[in-house]
């Protein structure tokens, strides 16, 4: 490794050494944006394939995949932006699709030779000379300039907080969503199903074709898309973020009361907010399964007791099987928790990438989008690359932290108060304000007089110098 630069001037022309956490569909957009732009990087992935929550039965145990699964993104949303999916593919592929899709886009473009499988990284530390270094399963320890954390945020349960009343000795089977695999465990039973997210809408329809009873609880009202609009996938609507969000979210909220009328028209709670306040559910199915009384809506559990559900108005059910669809922790096992966590999901990075106080430090595919993170993840590497060949100069500190203010604070006025919503974005206005920005760092790289390619570990030369 070369020495650290000295008062910030660089002591090496190479470009920085990269590791690459996960090889899921956010760590192989990485892989790609780095191997386009030469930057040297090693993978390590935990499973033996690629594709990560994406591939059913994961050997790893983080992917929440079940046995029928279809996307609720059409497949030109979720594509990559250089590697359409196949038309052969249906609008909304099953897993079965995207794992071979992610498979053929590795392979395309010469990726897997740069992914380690079946090596998990165990420990991430950075020196006070700012090198990385990575302790991996096997026992090994590398050093890198810099760090791309792609290891998802759909794996780490979030059971329900605080436990109900008599969770404990439920006499029935529970279980999180992330654990479920296929409806031949509903057959003939009655089941109760906790939340208003996709997940649990798909898991209640598939659970209703094979019960005996299908009960879905919610803790409190969503606004439910269907998957087709006018004979077109919903997310293929115009989406001009050029328009004002108030104006297209009056046309959106408007749209979806005229197709499918207001949930408590099924017998849903009532939303307790506006179209675009929260993360709507994409379904096409759920209110076709309740109107034809195969699902029954209950609001939230108030407690379990013995082989029974109680619910919050009084009313009771008997229970087999109480499935939680309650969502998932952000987590990062190979952080010290003093040095990088999430602690209820919160974490402030510069518009969702980079640490405003650790260089070297990007995070990848950690957002929540109405859409597939996929493309999202993909210009977030782009980007990443730009920085680490030095075509790209953040902001000064100054003016870092106060995009990161106004966008908490954005994000609070917005959106309802959930540890779901505390990387929510629109994916349009995301990439569209992404592309500015790049712009921007581009013209403060070249004002700056930065040459390519930026040395290792001067990678915050831009902020030292601002300071």
């Amino acid at each position: 490794m070369a020495s650290p630069p000295d008062n910030g001037q660089p002591s090496s022309n190479r470009l920085p050494r990269v590791c690459v956490i996960g090889a899921g569909s956010s760590g192989i957009a990485a892989a790609k944006a780095l191997l386009d732009r030469e930057i040297p990087f090693d993978c390590f992935e935990t499973s033996d394939q690629v594709g990560g929550n994406w591939v059913f039965g994961n050997r790893n145990g983080m992917s929440s995949a079940y046995r029928d699964l279809f996307i609720n993104v059409s497949r030109e949303r979720m594509a990559y932006a250089d590697y359409p999916m196949p038309t052969s593919y249906p609008d909304f592929p099953h897993h079965t699709h995207i794992k071979e899709y992610f498979d053929k886009y590795v392979d395309h473009f010469g990726l897997r030779e740069h992914i380690t499988f079946e090596t998990s990284v165990e420990r991430v530390r950075r020196r006070e000379d700012g090198v990385w270094e990575i302790t991996l399963s096997k026992g090994e320890t590398r050093e890198y300039d810099a760090v791309l954390v792609a290891n998802g945020h759909h794996w780490d349960a979030r059971w329900p907080e605080p436990p109900f009343e008599g969770q404990d000795t439920f006499e029935g089977t529970q279980l999180h969503a992330h654990n479920y695999v296929e409806a031949s465990i509903f057959a003939g039973k009655d089941v109760v199903i906790l939340g208003m997210g996709n997940s649990a809408m798909d898991i209640a329809v598939e659970s209703s074709y094979v019960a005996a009873n299908t009960y879905l609880a919610a803790r409190k009202g969503a606004w439910i898309i269907p998957k087709y609009v006018f004979g077109k996938p919903v997310d293929q609507m115009p989406n001009n973020p050029r328009v004002p969000f108030a104006i297209r979210q009056r046309m959106v909220h408007q749209l979806i009361k005229t197709l499918t009328g207001p949930p408590e028209r099924y017998g849903l709670p009532k939303p307790d907010h506006k179209f675009g306040e929260a993360h709507p559910t994409v379904s096409g199915r759920i209110l076709d399964r309740i109107a034809h009384g195969t699902i029954t809506p209950k609001p939230n559990i108030a407690s379990l007791e013995g082989d029974r559900v109680r619910f919050v108005d009084g009313s009771e059910v008997h229970a087999d099987v109480v499935v939680y669809c309650t969502g998932y922790k952000i987590t990062f096992p190979f952080f010290d928790e003093t040095f990088i966590s999430a602690p209820d999901n919160h974490i402030e990075l510069f518009r969702r990438v980079f640490h405003p106080d650790i260089q070297g430090l990007y995070f990848i595919g950690l957002l929540q989008p109405l859409g597939a993170i996929m493309p999202l993840a993909e210009a977030q590497s782009r980007w990443v690359g730009d920085h680490l060949r030095g075509e790209y100069a953040l902001p000064s500190p100054a003016d870092l932290r106060r995009d990161i203010a106004a966008d908490q604070a954005t994000m609070k006025k917005r959106y309802i108060a959930s540890k779901r919503h505390t990387i929510q974005v629109d994916f349009d206005d995301y990439l569209y304000a992404l592309d500015a920005e790049r712009r921007a760092g581009a013209e403060r790289a070249r004002a700056r007089g930065y040459t390519l390619p930026i040395p290792a570990r001067a990678l915050g030369e831009e902020i030292a110098s601002a300071r």
